[in-house]
């Protein structure tokens, strides 16, 4: 059983096309020397705004609904055990 059913959102300056799959293995929108081991989504439509927001990159900021194709997990560095919202999660595999 996942531990959200989503919907899930991932915010970034990059043009996608619908059905594009997001895979790990690239440089990280915000520090391009960091290639990234996961893809990061969230459950807030706003944080992934927020992301978009502060991407590198040209092109306006942009949010796209995501669908993980395999498992995911809270990402631990983000995680506020706390938190009453949804922290950023991590797929290793597409979304």
């Amino acid at each position: 059983m996942p531990l959200d059913p989503g919907p899930f959102f991932h915010g970034t300056r990059a043009a996608l096309q619908v059905g594009a799959l997001l895979t790990p293995g690239f440089r990280s929108n915000y520090r391009p020397d960091v290639v990234m081991n996961h893809v990061y989504f969230t459950a807030l439509r706003d944080g992934a705004g927020l992301a978009a927001e502060l991407a590198r990159g040209e092109g306006r900021p942009r949010v796209y609904e995501v669908r993980p194709t395999g498992a995911f997990e809270d990402d631990p560095n983000v995680t506020d055990k706390k938190a009453t919202r949804p922290a950023p999660t991590g797929a290793r595999s597409p979304c």
